[in-house]
C-alpha cells in the first residue's frame, strides 16, 4: 500500500509518499517541499496572515491531488507550533478538512521530538550510545535524548528561526551587541532543557532539519567535502560551524547566498538559526555534530507503520479499492474489523434472502458490504450521537473509489443505522433522487437489524433464515448462545425495514 505523510511546519510544508514494502519498511516514491513560512509574524501578532493562509491551503491542496496520483491510500497529517499558537489555527486546519478531507493532528511539541526521534534511529545507526537529536523548526526547537531502544528524554522549547525572527524584528545584519542580546535570550529559555538533558547522559550530538542541514553543508562545503545529494551522518565541526555563522551575521539578507550552500529561500533567517544551534552545542559541551536527513514526516510514516503493522497485511488485501479503502477508514479510527465483518456477513444473508423482495441489484450489495465496515466509525470522536460523527467522517474522508453519490448514501447509512431513520427533513438524504431514497431505507433497514443481531459484541448469531408472507417477515436466527439481547435489539430496529418492505418483522430464535 501506498501512505503519505503532511508536516505542516513554520517554516515548510513537506510531504513524502512511500510505498509499505516488508516488515516496517517502506520505499520513498516522492518527497515534496514548499517553504510557504505559515509561520512569519504568527510569534508577534498571533495569527496567521492571510498571504499565509492561502499559500498553506493551495499547496496542501496540490500535495492532496499529487497524493491520489500515486494511488495513496491514507494520507498522515501533522501541524505543528505555527498553528497551535496562531488565534486562526483552527480555523485553517477546519478550511482543510473541509477542502481536501484531512484530518490533521495539531501535534504536541513533545510528540514532535518523539517523532522525529523514530525517523532518526532509522536513519543513524545509534549502536549501544546515548543520543542528543537536535531539531530546529521555524517556531520551535526540539531536544530528545535517547538510544536504539528507548527514549530517555524530550522536549520542546518555544525558539526557532521564525520566532527568533519576529524576536529580533528584522531580516538584518546583527551587530556585536544584538548578538549578546541574543544569546542571552537564548540561553535563558534553553539553559534548564540542556541541563536536564545533559543529566540523562549521550556521547553524540545529531542535527535534524532543514536550518541545521544547510547551516552543516555550508561548513562542509567550506572544508572541500563533496556533496552529492543530501547529507546524512557526515559530521561537521563545531568551529567550522562558527565560521559560517559569523559570516551570515554580517552579511545583509540579499547576499547570504553568498556564503556556499545556503539557498535564497533561507536567507531572511539562517543567521539566527546559526546562532541558536551554536549556543545549543555550546550548553551540551559537543565539539561536533552529526547530520540527519531524517524528519518528521519519516516519523509520522514510522509510528503508522509500527502502529498498524499486525492489521495493514489484511487491509491491502481488500478484494478492490472500494473495500481497501473502508477497511483503511475502519482502521484509522481504530474499529474492531474482524466485528464488523460478521455485521456484513448478516447483513449480507438478509440481503440475498430478501432479494425477490427488494430487488435491489449488485452494486447496492457491495455498498451495504461497506456500510458495515465503517458506520461506527464516529465513536473514534465521541460516543454521544456517534452516528452523526460517523456520517460526517465518511463524507468528509478520503474514501477512494466510491463517487459523491456513494459517499452520501454510506455516510446516510451511518447516520441511520442506530436511533431514527431517513427522514426527508435531512438536507441529505432530501436532496437524494426518489430512486436513491428508497435505495438507502432498504439498505439502512437491513444494516440496522444486522448489528443489532451483534449486540453484546460476541458474534453469538451466526446465521439468519427469513420467511415471508403477506403480511409479515419472519427472521430466524441461529446460534449456540440464548442470544435474547440481539433479539431484542434486532427487534426494536426493525422499523426501517418494516416500512421498505411493507411488512411486519418478528425476529426469533431459529
Amino acid at each position: 500500500m501506498n501512505l503519505a505523510a503532511i508536516d505542516i511546519g513554520t517554516n515548510s510544508i513537506h510531504m513524502v509518499i512511500v510505498k509499505v514494502t516488508s516488515g516496517q519498511s517502506y520505499e520513498v516514491l516522492v518527497q515534496e517541499k514548499e517553504m510557504v513560512k505559515l509561520g512569519v509574524g504568527v510569534f508577534a501578532n498571533k495569527i496567521l496572515s492571510q498571504r499565509a493562509f492561502d499559500a498553506g491551503i493551495e499547496t496542501i491542496s496540490r500535495y492532496v491531488q499529487l497524493a491520489d496520483e500515486y494511488g495513496v491510500e491514507h494520507i498522515i497529517t501533522a501541524a505543528t507550533s505555527a498553528t497551535r499558537e496562531a488565534k486562526n489555527g483552527r480555523e485553517f486546519l477546519d478550511r482543510l478538512i473541509q477542502d481536501s478531507g484531512l484530518h490533521p493532528q495539531m501535534i504536541s511539541g513533545k510528540e514532535e521530538a518523539r517523532l522525529i526521534f523514530l525517523a532518526v534511529r532509522k536513519s543513524i545507526d545509534l549502536k549501544k550510545q546515548n543520543a542528543m537529536v537536535i531539531d530546529i523548526g521555524g517556531g520551535s526547537t526540539e531536544v530528545v535524548i535517547g538510544n536504539k531502544d528507548e527514549i530517555l528524554f524530550k522536549n520542546s522549547l518555544k525558539l526557532g528561526v521564525l520566532r527568533l525572527l519576529d524576536w529580533v524584528g528584522n531580516e538584518g545584519p546583527l551587530n556585536r551587541t544584538k548578538q549578546t542580546t541574543l544569546r542571552k535570550y537564548i540561553r535563558e529559555i534553553a539553559l534548564k532543557t540542556m541541563e536536564e538533558a545533559s543529566l540523562a547522559g549521550f556521547s553524540k550530538v545529531i542535527g535534524t532539519s532543514g536550518t541545521i542541514r544547510a547551516l552543516g553543508e555550508a561548513a562542509l562545503e567550506m572544508t572541500d567535502v563533496n556533496i552529492v545529494n543530501s547529507v546524512n551522518a557526515e559530521v561537521v565541526k563545531v568551529k567550522d560551524l562558527e565560521k559560517i555563522v559569523a559570516k551570515l551575521l554580517e552579511l545583509p539578507a540579499n547576499r547570504r547566498t553568498e556564503v556556499k550552500g545556503i539557498n535564497e529561500n533561507r536567507v531572511d533567517a539562517i543567521h539566527l538559526g546559526g546562532m541558536l544551534i551554536l549556543e545549543l552545542l555550546h550548553l551540551s559541551g559537543a565539539s561536533e555534530i552529526t547530520l540527519s536527513d531524517a524528519s518528521l514526516r519519516d516519523g509520522l510514516i514510522i509510528d503508522y507503520i509500527e502502529r498498524n503493522r499486525p492489521k495493514l497485511g489484511e487491509l491491502v488485501e481488500g478484494k478492490n479499492i472500494k473495500e481497501r479503502s473502508s477497511l483503511l477508514m475502519a482502521m484509522r479510527y481504530e474499529t474492531d474489523i474482524e466485528e464488523k465483518r460478521h455485521v456484513s456477513k448478516l447483513a449480507l444473508q438478509l440481503f440475498d434472502q430478501l432479494h425477490e423482495e427488494h430487488q435491489m441489484n449488485e452494486e447496492a450489495k457491495e455498498l451495504l458490504h461497506n456500510a458495515c465496515l465503517i458506520y461506527d466509525v464516529g465513536l473514534f470522536v465521541n460516543f454521544q450521537d456517534y452516528q452523526k460523527h460517523s456520517a460526517y467522517l465518511i463524507l468528509n474522508g478520503r474514501l477512494r473509489g466510491f463517487n459523491n453519490e456513494e459517499r452520501v448514501m454510506l455516510a446516510l447509512m451511518a447516520r441511520y443505522h442506530r436511533k431514527s431513520g431517513p427522514k426527508k427533513k435531512h438536507k441529505e438524504f432530501h436532496g437524494l433522487p426518489s430512486e436513491d431514497q428508497k435505495l438507502v431505507k432498504g439498505l439502512v433497514g437491513i444494516l440496522r437489524i444486522a448489528v443489532g443481531l451483534n449486540k453484546t459484541k460476541n458474534q453469538w448469531v451466526e446465521n439468519t433464515q427469513c420467511l415471508m408472507d403477506d403480511e409479515n417477515l419472519e427472521i430466524r436466527i441461529f446460534g449456540a448462545a440464548a442470544m435474547d439481547l440481539e433479539i431484542w435489539e434486532a427487534q426494536r430496529f426493525s422499523d426501517v425495514l418494516s416500512k421498505s418492505l411493507s411488512r411486519t418483522v418478528i425476529v426469533v430464535k431459529g
